[in-house]
């Protein structure tokens, strides 16, 4: 074992369903594993209701168990059995931190300080989440970590994914006792640089693989998304959510209009929903509320908070069932969301969108809250 590992036995219940009386396991050893060099591990962060099971693969969240309204536990966080599972599957961002730039950049190009430089192309003809060897699919050091926080750090090197840079990133995923998981990003650089670092869980409040998410009840707090064209790059536009399937100012369904997909051609083009929305702020400095959602039937509510100007939400429109995760069960078509706090798509293209060019001497920072809970 390492020395920051929690975990000194070799299983861990994770979920036991009080119906059928079947329990699975999570094996600590199917997360201990050596890749180039560095070893991974499971860690386990916990209150008296919450459990979160994090990987140093990726930095990914492998599990996330909170009650619903009559105190059952739920894995809520679509994740896999084993490090080996991770490698191996059709998805690679599942509960992963994403790096250096999350989402898409236009053609894998951005010119900065007169130079052009050249990204790998990985979604279509675009670059994605930091190209196919972004911080998912890196082994993360663990600095420090107890039953309540985690700290975690990666060094980017100038040229990695063609990005320019040396890039020393900080990452805390900490847990408190308001059912608060609340991640910190922290970053350097001896060159100017992109960044826009977020978490990419896929969640469904009934739990892992247990139906339909376009039941459950969306409020996301914004007046404008960002338009995007067939390939899913933004046009350059704040384009108001009033009259289209894109607003969830008042808490709806988020299956209520997916039938507009047929008539709508930014539906169209996500095949649903798959768009950044521009965060409505209180606070111009600070955190803000950015969206909640609630499963209706296990009264589940999850809340995120977040510093970021933008929000992706993304429908599970993709999800074809050619990953099974750690139940045993196919992540199917819209049984999972995610909502990923961030500044906008292709920034280094858009110059009227916030700056996230990172400056030697500057410090990034920024955090984000997913607060779990049960709505009344």
């Amino acid at each position: 074992m390492k020395q920051f590992s929690l975990i000194s036995i070799l299983i861990l219940f994770v979920f036991c369903n009080d119906n059928s009386k079947q329990k699975f396991v999570l094996n600590t050893t199917d997360f201990q594993k050596t890749i180039n060099g560095k070893d991974t591990d499971l860690y386990l962060l916990k209150n008296d209701e919450i459990e979160v099971y994090i990987t140093n693969f990726g930095g990914r969240i492998v599990s996330l168990l909170t009650p619903d309204r009559y105190g059952k536990l739920g894995d809520v966080v679509l994740g896999f059995k084993s490090i080996d599972d991770y490698l191996n599957a059709n998805g690679p961002y599942h509960g992963a931190l994403i790096g250096r730039v999350g989402n898409r950049i236009a053609k894998g190009k951005f010119k900065l300080n007169g130079e052009t430089y050249i990204l790998p192309i990985n979604n279509n003809e675009n670059h994605l989440h930091g190209g196919p060897e972004g911080f998912n699919n890196q082994v993360w050091d663990v600095k420090s970590f107890d039953e309540s926080s985690i700290t975690m750090n990666y060094f980017s090197k100038d040229g990695e994914m063609g990005y320019p840079g040396n890039l020393d990133v900080e990452v805390v995923y900490s847990l408190n006792n308001l059912n608060e998981l609340l991640i910190h990003y922290k970053a350097t650089t001896d060159k100017p640089t992109p960044i826009n670092l977020t978490n990419h869980a896929f969640f469904n409040l009934a739990g892992e693989a247990n139906g339909t998410i376009n039941d459950h009840i969306l409020k996301i707090n914004a007046d404008y998304f960002t338009p995007v064209d067939q390939t899913l790059i933004p046009i350059g536009e704040n384009r108001s959510v009033d009259g289209t399937p894109f607003d969830f100012r008042i808490p709806k369904t988020i299956g209520r209009d997916l039938s507009q997909q047929k008539t709508d051609i930014q539906m169209g083009y996500g095949g649903g929903y798959d768009h950044n929305f521009v965060i409505n702020k209180e606070n111009d400095v600070g955190i803000n509320l950015a969206a909640y959602v609630i499963d209706p039937k296990s009264g589940r509510r999850m809340d995120i908070f977040t510093e970021e100007p933008g929000i992706q939400f993304y429908g599970g429109n993709f999800m074809d069932g050619s990953d099974i995760g750690k139940y045993g069960k196919k992540f199917l078509y819209r049984e999972s969301f995610a909502l990923e706090t961030q500044h906008f798509p292709d920034s280094p293209n858009q110059p009227s969108f916030p700056n996230i060019i990172l400056l030697p001497g500057d410090v990034y920072q920024t955090k984000s809250i997913y607060k779990f809970s049960v709505a009344d």
